[in-house]
């Protein structure tokens, strides 16, 4: 099983919109049993990100883990989402 982070600044925003539309996403696809959601914010995970084997974020994230951490900010703005719902399925079935 997979261990899917989403994270934001805060933790509770942004992260809570994005969880859920990811959650449905999931069970779209038959993924749910595949992953392991977990929320929080970007200041608590930075020593942690390598736990995870998919990051989502809504905020900018440091240039040394930028290449870990797909960018979530299509699931708010709706632009480009299905290429990062892509970007997540790869990570999921690989």
């Amino acid at each position: 099983m997979k261990k899917l982070l989403i994270m934001c600044g805060t933790g509770i925003a942004t992260s809570t919109v994005v969880t859920g539309k990811v959650k449905t996403w999931l069970a779209e696809n038959g993924l749910e049993n595949q992953v392991q959601l977990y929320q929080s914010k970007i200041s608590e995970e930075l020593s942690r990100i390598d736990d995870y084997d998919i990051v989502v974020s809504t905020t900018l994230v440091p240039e040394n883990i930028k290449s870990k951490v797909i960018d979530g900010v299509p699931l708010l703005t709706g632009i480009g989402k299905e290429e990062m719902f892509e970007k997540i399925k790869q990570q999921i079935l690989a």
